[in-house]
């Protein structure tokens, strides 16, 4: 399957050869631009393949694409939901769409909306929902008939880890009771090593289609962590990183993941010469290791040092931003309730919280893009509510969306957005070539931004939101979607940009990444639930049982606790 865009011929799929096990869920995994979603839409007769046969429960999809889309549920990434319908409007519209006959619609929609947590919000506008609500509401109008076969094309995007265990507890509910066959793709490898097979694509190529347990068993013996005291996990990381014979070094929790190269042994002599109390542990390998090794050896990559030419002055001990008691009111709703925190020059600062809990409304209020309420907001030096304007020449924002121009190249966008942040000439010419070599884009550049791979799509909104060289830098679910790679490639990035002086503030819902946080607060119902070192959030989480608890694990302790409590 082969498509054209950006004046060249795209393999989306090379010979390609995949069966379902029945009644069980499959994951379908793979860098950007591997062909996951190209081979989601054609098993559901969206499109039709260049050569080969396709085959869904028995049906031709070539010759019948029609009688499969009315056979199966297909979850695309942006479903289409309604907003300015309800939540039981939407219901119905996908149950005319889909042929349910009416006397089983009722029945029907109550299983759906107390599975999904829906029942009280029927009348409520979809448009208003949560992020993970609107997810939920989506698998629920994929499965209003319930199909043999359902596709979801990474339906967790975006949704905080207490959604997504239920998103998932619901789909196993589909494959336990119905005897449903599920093929998902998704971004998190925890996911994905839940499934009973993985199927894991690059380049639109098939590398393997095995058990996640049989993906990971050729690394036994060669996954480790360390940990050394008076060093931070970050600048450990980043050492690690650069040390050849490791093919991969992740920070989870207090310690650092490493995966040895074949023949490679890690030792202290060889890994930390000048710190030789450093304690290294062999562990047994995760499916996630396995996935980066594998990727990683197809394409010879090994962790080079990102290129960053910025150095912010100011002393290390500068509050370069200030909330105190912020508020934001929407008509009678509070959205933020008057909450309290500062971020130092330097720092890696995360804003983290459940879908709904008020982080993005406090985060665009600290960038400026919408007013408080209530309360003090200070940015650089600058009071948001009287120099706003002043304050965001300080300020890099890179959306959770992509908002650059789509229908502009690479270069075009850069060129544009260097003109509106004020840089002219020689300057501005090196900025846009040191964005070019910095962020590998300089192959694409003629290419428009809106077909570029997702990776490369968040290349360039990181590029664009650095051109005028900004202070501060605020970062809003910046991975979500993407794959592991391309994470550890933003966050190295993103650590060295706080080694030189840069401060940022992040908002993510990948758990693991608040670890390369210095400090962090998590929200919840517009309020300060938590706040400090992760390593003291993870603490709040220790029982018995659980001694040793994740960034994850905590989340959810406490954001379940508040609703416990509350």
């Amino acid at each position: 399957m082969s498509f054209v865009g950006g004046g060249r011929r795209v393999t989306a799929l090379d010979g390609v050869s995949v069966r379902l096990k029945p009644g069980a869920v499959t994951g379908l995994i793979g860098p950007d631009g591997a062909g996951k979603t190209t081979l989601m839409r054609l098993a559901a007769g969206l499109l039709a393949a260049d050569s080969g046969r396709i085959e869904v429960l028995g049906i031709d999809v070539a010759r019948e694409p029609q009688r499969v889309q009315s056979a199966i549920g297909y979850m695309p990434q942006r479903f289409g939901l309604y907003e300015d319908l309800s939540v039981g409007e939407n219901l119905e519209l996908y149950a005319d769409m889909q042929g349910v006959p009416r006397p089983m619609r009722a029945a029907r929609y109550q299983e759906l909306t107390r599975m999904t947590g829906l029942a009280p919000f029927t009348k409520r506008l979809a448009g208003r929902l949560s992020g993970g609500m609107k997810q939920k509401l989506g698998l629920a109008c994929a499965l209003v008939r319930p199909p043999r076969l359902l596709l979801l094309d990474e339906p967790t995007v975006g949704v905080d880890p207490v959604s997504r265990r239920e998103l998932w507890s619901i789909v196993y509910g589909q494959v336990k009771a119905a005897g449903m066959t599920v093929l998902l793709s998704t971004a998190y490898l925890d996911e994905a090593e839940r499934c009973a097979e993985v199927i894991l694509l690059h380049e639109g190529r098939l590398l393997g289609q095995e058990a996640p347990a049989e993906f990971s068993q050729p690394l036994v013996g060669r996954t480790f962590v360390l940990r050394l005291e008076g060093m931070s996990t970050r600048a450990l990381q980043s050492r690690l990183a650069r040390v050849p014979g490791v093919l991969d070094a992740l920070v989870t929790g207090d310690r650092v993941r490493i995966v040895a190269g074949e023949g490679f042994v890690p030792e202290t002599a060889t890994l930390l010469a000048d710190h030789p109390t450093a304690r290294i542990e062999s562990v047994a390998p995760r499916f996630e290791d396995a996935f980066v090794a594998r990727l990683k050896g197809q394409d010879g990559v090994h962790g080079a040092p990102p290129k960053v030419s910025m150095t912010i002055a100011g002393e290390v001990d500068d509050e370069v931003i200030r909330v105190r008691d912020l508020e934001r009111r929407f008509g009678d709703f509070r959205a933020v309730k008057g909450i309290s925190f500062s971020v130092k020059r330097g720092e890696i600062f995360g804003l983290l919280g459940a879908n709904g809990a008020g982080k993005t409304t406090t985060f665009r209020m600290l960038c400026g893009l919408l007013p408080a309420s209530r309360g003090e907001l200070a940015v650089a030096g600058h009071d948001l509510r009287r120099a706003g304007a002043r304050a965001r020449r300080s300020i890099g924002y890179m959306a959770q969306r992509f908002s650059l121009y789509g229908n502009l190249t690479v270069m075009q966008n850069l060129r544009f957005f260097s003109s509106a942040y004020g840089l002219r000439g020689r300057h501005r010419a090196e900025r846009i070539r040191w964005a070019l070599d910095g962020f590998e884009l300089d192959d694409y550049q003629d290419v428009n931004a809106g077909l570029l791979p997702l990776g490369y799509k968040q290349r360039l909104a990181f590029a664009v939101a650095l051109m005028h060289q900004p202070a501060i830098l605020f970062l809003d679910e910046p991975t979500s979607g993407v794959d592991p790679l391309a994470r550890r490639e933003f966050w190295a990035r993103t650590n060295a940009l706080a080694e030189a002086g840069v401060t940022v503030l992040v908002t993510t819902h990948f758990m693991e990444e608040a670890n390369y946080c210095d400090r962090l607060v998590i929200m919840a119902d517009g309020e300060v639930l938590a706040a400090g070192r992760p390593r003291e959030i993870r603490q709040r989480a220790r029982t018995q049982d659980s001694p040793d608890p994740s960034m994850e694990d905590a989340f959810i302790a406490l954001v379940q606790g508040r609703e416990v409590a509350a």
